[in-house]
Parts: structure tokens; sequence; C-alpha cells
């Protein structure tokens, strides 16, 4: 282990799912402390310079993992962004990811600060993965079969339509990067289902997507946190065709997400140490910077 001094300080905005995963991973990285957990109403002001739990003495955090609902994040990471704090989100709504990077950007260029955007599995690590599939294959199609399992930002999203006690929103792949949507509902006291259900419906979380809506007493009984991914790439490398790929996982949702988020948060520190600021996709960044050690023992190792 380096030295007790120079280990990353990263701290914890939103205590959810990820947030807890997210805990696990710094306190078992080699190379960070966890510099604190913060809630939303009582962070901002209070994440700055805080205790070292390992030195005993004021230093300042280094990285902020924003674990909050993903419309909640460019209000949390601008302002840290804006004090010169680098931040880490899993921001996951894909259409919306460039004006988020850019919006970031602006602020982290000004600042000095480093802000590694959407860095969760898909989109995240999964981006990296098709990258490297068309770098092998420039021409093709690559197909994306999520699950089955249970999607955290569209649960949060459905929990967030007014009259929605409790959610669960399972996707059901059917093939080809085609997706069915499942979201299982416990509605509140004097709501309306079908107010909620076109309330859910008309959720960009849920428009593009064949999507059914149905009541249940009771979405603990159902809910799992299991997902995976299924990518597919048939296409062209130079003038040779029938290349295939495919790339497949099973997980625990929130676990992997904090995980990535913890590694991203390494390569944000680094980025920033050499002078490289600004906001970044996972598809941005040095796949080496996410690892502990030394590039020397990285290449060793791997290549």
């Amino acid at each position: 282990m380096s030295n007790l001094k120079s280990q990353i300080r990263v701290a914890i905005l939103g205590y959810g799912n990820i947030g807890k995963a997210a805990e696990e991973a710094i306190k078992t990285a080699p190379d960070m402390e966890l510099a604190g957990i913060y809630h939303h109403d009582d962070c901002l002001d209070k994440i700055s310079n805080v205790k070292s739990q390992i030195s005993n003495d004021e230093r300042p955090v280094d990285v902020v993992l924003v674990c909050t609902p993903t419309r909640e994040v460019q209000k949390f990471a601008s302002v840290l962004a804006a004090r010169g704090i680098c931040t880490v989100d899993s921001f996951d709504i894909h259409g919306q990811i460039w004006n988020l990077r850019e919006a970031l950007d602006a602020v982290c260029t000004v600042n000095k600060s480093v802000s590694v955007i959407s860095a969760g599995w898909d989109p995240g690590t999964d981006s990296m993965v098709r990258a490297l599939f068309m770098a092998m294959a420039p021409k093709g199609l690559t197909y994306t079969n999520f699950g089955p399992g249970r999607s955290m930002g569209h649960t949060v999203a459905a929990k967030a339509i007014k009259g929605v006690k409790n959610a669960l929103s399972m996707t059901i792949p059917l093939g080809t990067g085609i997706h069915r949507r499942m979201v299982y509902i416990e509605l509140e006291e004097g709501a309306e289902f079908k107010t909620v259900e076109a309330a859910i419906l008309a959720d960009d979380y849920f428009a593009h997507d064949e999507t059914h809506v149905i009541a249940v007493d009771s979405v603990d009984a159902l809910n799992n946190v299991a997902h995976g991914v299924n990518l597919v790439r048939s296409g062209v490398s130079g003038e040779t065709h029938n290349q295939r790929f495919e790339f497949n996982m099973e997980i625990n949702n929130p676990a992997l997400t904090g995980q990535i988020m913890v590694s991203a948060a390494r390569a944000a520190f680094r980025m920033k140490a050499r002078g490289e600021f600004g906001a970044k996709t996972m598809i941005e960044l040095r796949p080496i910077d996410l690892l502990p050690g030394t590039i020397e023992q990285n290449v060793k190792a791997l290549v």
C-alpha cells in the first residue's frame, strides 16, 4: 500500500443502493480512503475539507461520487466541479449524455476539475466494449440486449411519478436491441391507476420501449437487483466479412455500478494530476487509469 497521505480521498453523495455499493468498493481499494458519506439535503456546504479517517488531519476531498438519481446529477456535479472537486456519476439517460457533458465540461475547464459522467456499466463499460468492437470491425451492427433484470434508473423514474408508493421496473430483452419494460407499482391511497400509467408511459425513460404497467400489492415481494447484458457485433474487418464478437455478463446491478464509479474516480484523480480538465465519458478515458498500481505493473500483467 502507498503512503497513507497519498490515498485518494473519495466522498459519496447519496446513500441508496449505488452509494452503499460504492462504499464497499472504496473500502477494498488499495489506494483510496472514504472521506465521508453525505445526504442530498445536508451535503454541499460540508464537502470540502474533512478530517482524514486514516491520518486524523484535515485534507481536501479529491473526488465525489454523485450517487443521486440521474435527474439530480447535473445540479450537484456542477456545484462541486465549480469548487475544483472532481466528480463521478452514473447518469443513464442516453439521449441526454452529450448535453450533460457539454454543461459540465464548461464548469470543469474553468475551475480545473474533472467530471467523469455516465460511469456505470451501460452507459459506461458497455460503451467501451462497443467502441472496441467497432475498432475490430468498423462496418457492421452491434446489438445491446439488457436483462432480464431490474433497471435502477427506470425504477427510480417510476417511483418519482405522482401516485406511486413503490415501483420496480424490469427489463426483458426481445433480441436485436429491442426491450420490453415491465413496471410493477404500488399505488398511493386514492391514486388512479390509469392516470399513473399514462404518466409512466409518457416519461422519457419508458416512451421509447414497449412498456407494461402492472399494479401489485407488494413490490418488495418481487424485488431482485440481478441484471445482465449480451452485446453482439457482426461486421467486417478490412474486407473480410463474418466477423462476430460477443460479450456477456450476469451481475448484481448496484454492486457493479458502484465499483465502476470507484474505478472512474481513480481515473479522474489521475487526469487532474496531469492537468487534464473537463468532463469525459468512459470511452474517453485511458483504460489503464481505471486500475490501481503503476503503468509498469499493469502493462507487465495485462499486455
